[in-house]
């Protein structure tokens, strides 16, 4: 559920209320919000839902959106409030000038997810709505019609799955996490959709946890992906399989997999003007003949046809095969270094560091070292901790967001030393890695 100020906002407003957020987002970028009340018209949404947008500072003209939609349910519904503020995810919509796009929809528990994850339901056109009012909004009248990456979990995996059949042209990859409507069209639990041509030419992975395989709760996580991912392989489709060997519903580590995967598809993808996506490019794609066979090249495999498991370049299969095998990922780049980093006087009269910092693309941000001359005089966070996957400065939910409040910032020294302290704070990120440091003004 949304947060209970913006709800009363929104309701003297009238039908939707819009307001900006972006102290939130720092000078990294701006957050832009829009909430709609529940409908009880025919074909119109029964749930508030309000999406939130980050676009990165400096962009002029932006090239996608990406999409982080949450699960089924009150909790997963509240983990969405702060998608659109995921650092790690901002660093790949950063790279590419894209916007990061979080909705939350306003589900009680006991409620009909399939109000919501079925688009046809009320929940595309208020998706589309959302991107115009936040265009506006914003001042990027684009947002409105450039193309989507699309990553959702569970019930955000049924609604990405029906948004490939209907908007296939919008969309340049789709990241299934857990989830799929694919079995419950087959089996006639909901209408099957009228799958065009264009969407079997959209690259897409299915990401089942592999403790959902055998789990009598979340087994069909699996065998739905599984039974997706060999559908449409069967027409040629552009489809991976790819399990976490860590994991059952909770998302865990994925984003160390699922950032890359967005990563190679908007670069194959993403033209140099306009909003029309070039088709996936099979020249750098490799293929495994299962999830625990090696990833080869075309010509080196025996099995690159309509079985196989399709992955969009080398790079990404080398991060697939470490993944299925162990669950993480390597990497040997340390993360960019802070900026701005400041001391002032609080009420206190103690010394209080503030700054600002971007994620390391491949590993994530950990946290911070902070430093007094040749001392090292605090860590943030100071007890790290993450029941999910790696700790991360911000926190991780089971849902894949960053936990509330948000993580700030700053650093209060309450030791007083004599002389002029020499402060300085260093990045650090998941893969252990430290940035440069950077002296405090």
């Amino acid at each position: 559920m949304c947060r209970l100020t913006p709800i009363l906002i929104c309701g003297i407003l009238g039908t939707f209320g819009i307001f900006q957020a972006g102290a939130r987002a720092g000078d990294r970028g701006a957050i832009h919000s829009v909430r709609y009340e529940p409908s009880q018209k025919p074909g119109e949404l029964v749930y508030g839902v309000t999406y939130r947008v980050w676009i990165p500072s400096g962009v002029e003209q932006l090239r996608g959106v990406i999409v982080h939609q949450h699960g089924c349910g009150k909790g997963a519904c509240e983990g969405g409030r702060t998608a659109a503020d995921d650092l790690h995810w901002q660093a790949l919509a950063k790279k590419w000038n894209c916007a990061l796009l979080g909705p939350s929809f306003e589900q009680a528990d006991g409620q009909d997810c399939r109000q919501w994850c079925d688009p046809r339901n009320g929940s595309r056109d208020r998706f589309l709505q959302a991107l115009k009012d936040l265009a506006e909004k914003s001042g990027h009248p684009e947002l409105a019609s450039v193309p989507w990456c699309l990553w959702g979990h569970s019930g955000g995996a049924f609604w990405s799955s029906l948004m490939m059949a209907s908007d296939p042209e919008r969309i340049v990859a789709v990241w299934l996490r857990s989830g799929t409507a694919f079995a419950a069209w087959e089996k006639g639990e909901i209408p099957k959709p009228e799958i065009p041509q264009a969407a079997y030419g959209i690259p897409t992975m299915c990401n089942p946890g592999l403790k959902e395989r055998d789990d009598k709760r979340f087994a069909g996580a699996w065998t739905g992906s599984e039974a997706m991912f060999q559908a449409y392989r069967a027409k040629g489709a552009p489809i991976g399989f790819a399990p976490d060997p860590k994991t059952s519903h909770e998302c865990g580590d994925s984003r160390y997999m699922a950032i890359p995967f967005f990563d190679a598809c908007l670069k194959m993808r993403l033209g140099a003007a306009g909003n029309e996506l070039k088709p996936v490019n099979l020249t750098d794609a490799r293929f495994a003949e299962t999830w625990e066979s090696p990833p080869l090249p075309a010509g080196e495999s025996k099995d690159h046809g309509k079985n196989a498991i399709w992955l969009p370049d080398g790079r990404f299969a080398a991060i697939w095969a470490s993944y299925v095998k162990t669950g993480s990922v390597a990497d040997d780049t340390p993360p960019p270094a802070p900026v701005e980093v400041t001391v002032e006087q609080d009420a206190d009269g103690h010394r209080k560091l503030k700054w600002s910092a971007e994620a390391d693309l491949e590993s994530g941000l950990a946290g911070f070292e902070i430093r007094n001359g040749d001392e090292v005089i605090a860590r943030l966070p100071e007890k790290p901790a993450n029941p999910f996957g790696k700790p991360l400065f911000q926190g991780m939910s089971y849902h894949d967001t960053p936990r509330e409040p948000l993580a700030e910032m700053t650093f209060v020294d309450r030791v007083t030393k004599a002389g002029k302290p020499k402060y300085a704070v260093r990045s650090i990120n998941t893969a252990g890695l430290k940035s440069a440091e950077t002296v405090a003004k």
